[in-house]
């Protein structure tokens, strides 16, 4: 694994097409920049990873979106190669772990910008953790080591949970200022806070521990306004939605939504998820684009923002959390919770001015047998986690959630877990990861060689 110790760091990050600036190289060779100045590099580095290539795979690989043709079409049918990871694993380990190394020994005595970068951290190791398996983790930046040891995926997620633990504790300790550097929230300790919890409940969700899971999230994102996105302000300050830039630039034409399962549930047919306290007309045309773009002020539109930790997630880990350890009633009421976030208007832009947000509270009768959640029969408590599922699928797309959750809850689940169809007849069951990148496979002999997509990564098996 080559590491660079220090990088120059350049704010106008441009993420166009499939491919990025490569971070792996430096032309202008290793320069030392003052440690607050990584900050931002660091956080752009992490809208890559979480916002762009590899989530758009994995969005493509649980019936969210669609590859048109070209490159993007091969993988839609699960033809990819190792060559599509390298990008994504050239940010996560040069653009955020070895720099926030830099920053968290150069800056001992700001509690802040410590704090919210292990949060970045925390964030960026755990999509890699998540999308490939085993990784470097524990040894990836120390020094004389070129050759990482490969951690379990339990032992990073338990690394995550420590560090996410250190990040917390400095916050805590942290004065608030104005940070501009920091482009989620400018210095507002309350809600990197928060932001750690959420990943905290994303991660123990993620080894299927409920419990934790629910204690994690009662301290986690509490509004929408508190939501982590990547807020695009446009083509005058050079950044823009990456779907937006995707789609205009060299790969127009390649990706779409058009005939997905998420349209299809979305959009009033029989198949839809529409009944009579329902109505996800609005959100799908919000959700909707076509392979040229075609939605100019929905979730593609120049500056809509990406969501990459969300009030959404946080009440949805609650609720189905607490359907599997606590009462039917308590998750239930973080559903309407949900729901009532969703009916104010603030989740989402409404496209055409005239949709109805319909989103009325669920009582318990509509999971009893028979009832509107329930028309097949199945036990009450298990029909309230179908549709609590069903929403994480709805409302994580464009995040890793959809994803996680059906590699999570395929092998003891599958009663309540999304039934999206496979992308080919000549595949016999769903992906389970992505390739290591394949610079990481050239570089480092503690590599594993030899899997293949369809192997589930450990905590799924």
């Amino acid at each position: 694994m080559k590491k660079i110790k220090y990088i120059i760091v350049i704010f106008s990050i441009v993420f166009s097409g499939c491919e990025y600036g490569d971070l792996n190289e430096n032309p202008n060779s290793p320069t030392q920049v003052p440690e607050i100045l990584l900050v931002e590099g660091i956080m752009l580095a992490n809208v890559a990873v979480n916002s762009s290539h590899i989530n758009r795979i994995a969005g493509m690989w649980s019936g969210q979106y669609k590859g048109e043709q070209n490159l993007y079409g091969n993988i839609f049918t699960y033809g990819i190669s190792t060559e599509e990871s390298n990008s994504s694993w050239g940010y996560i380990y040069n653009g955020i772990v070895a720099q926030n190394d830099v920053i968290q020994k150069g800056l001992s005595s700001d509690l802040l910008i410590i704090g919210i970068t292990k949060v970045i951290e925390a964030q960026s190791v755990g999509t890699a953790c998540s999308n490939w398996g085993n990784i470097p983790y524990s040894e990836a930046v120390t020094v004389g080591i070129d050759d990482p040891k490969y951690d379990t995926q339990a032992e990073v997620y338990s690394q995550l949970q420590t560090l996410l633990d250190e990040a917390i504790s400095n916050l805590n300790s942290a004065t608030s200022y104005s940070l501009s550097q920091d482009i989620f929230f400018n210095g507002d300790k309350s809600k990197w806070i928060q932001t750690a919890y959420t990943l905290k409940a994303r991660y123990y969700m993620l080894m299927k521990d409920y419990p934790s899971a629910y204690t994690a999230a009662q301290s986690g994102i509490s509004s929408g306004s508190a939501s982590m996105k990547y807020n695009a302000s446009g083509a005058s300050s050079g950044r823009q939605n990456l779907l937006y830039e995707f789609l205009s630039g060299s790969r127009a034409g390649d990706i779409s939504t058009d005939g997905t399962f998420l349209a299809g549930i979305l959009d009033g047919s029989a198949t839809s998820r529409n009944n009579a306290k329902t109505d996800e007309d609005a959100r799908g045309k919000y959700y909707y684009f076509d392979r040229n773009g075609g939605n100019t002020a929905g979730v593609a539109a120049v500056t809509a923002p990406m969501p990459m930790v969300t009030y959404e997630e946080n009440l949805l880990t609650l609720a189905e959390a607490a359907a599997r350890t606590t009462t039917f009633a308590t998750a239930l009421g973080h559903l309407n919770t949900l729901r009532s976030f969703l009916a104010s208007g603030n989740a989402f832009n409404v496209v055409n001015g005239t949709d109805v947000l319909k989103y009325d509270a669920y009582v318990t009768a509509d999971f009893a047998n028979g009832g509107i959640e329930n028309t097949d029969g199945i036990n009450d408590t298990r029909a309230l986690l179908r549709e609590i599922v069903e929403e994480r699928y709805v409302s994580g797309y464009g995040t890793f959630m959809p994803w996680n959750d059906a590699r999570r809850l395929r092998k003891a689940d599958m009663d309540v877990s999304v039934p999206f169809p496979l992308n080919t007849g000549a595949a016999t069951a769903h992906p389970e990861r992505f390739l290591l990148s394949q610079k990481e496979l050239d570089s480092n002999s503690n590599a594993p060689i030899g899997t293949t997509i369809f192997d589930k990564t450990e905590v799924n098996q």
